[in-house]
């Protein structure tokens, strides 16, 4: 449904995990109706959960008082051996958790996660010139 096209640019993406999102209902309805951004999210350990920040949720505009705050830190739902795991990753490697994807799974969104360690500038860069020589030898 939406996705992070610029993890993939920053980030060397390792290892992925499907987590469910706790959304509020003026959130569920703004997210079917467009505009997530995933500009500034990021996944941060808190305790024994993982919780999502900076992911942008515009106001639903029909929502009345019970509208939702669109930057909130959201809870995201795993197993705790997962969560352990993930620590345990991010405690060994230096890397980070970024987010990639949210979506639609029958009822529920879902969020996708992955374990992502920064690029330098040169892999940027050499990154750019695979795909733009992948590009050149389709046209061909």
């Amino acid at each position: 449904m939406y996705t992070n096209r610029r993890a993939s640019f920053e980030y060397e993406l390792l290892e992925r995990y499907e987590a469910g999102i706790s959304l509020t209902g003026s959130e569920v309805k703004s997210v079917r109706s467009g505009g997530v951004d995933f500009r500034d999210a990021f996944a941060r350990i808190n305790g024994h959960n993982i919780d999502l920040e900076g992911l942008y949720i515009p106001e639903y505009q029909q929502a009345s008082y019970n509208n939702h705050e669109p930057r909130r830190r959201r809870r995201l739902l795993l197993h705790r051996q997962e969560i352990e795991k993930i620590k345990r990753q991010l405690a060994q490697k230096g890397l980070t958790i970024v987010p990639t994807r949210l979506y639609q799974k029958g009822r529920v969104f879902k969020v996708e996660l992955a374990l992502a360690r920064g690029k330098k500038l040169h892999d940027k860069r050499r990154a750019e010139s695979e795909k733009q020589a992948k590009r050149e030898i389709r046209q061909a």
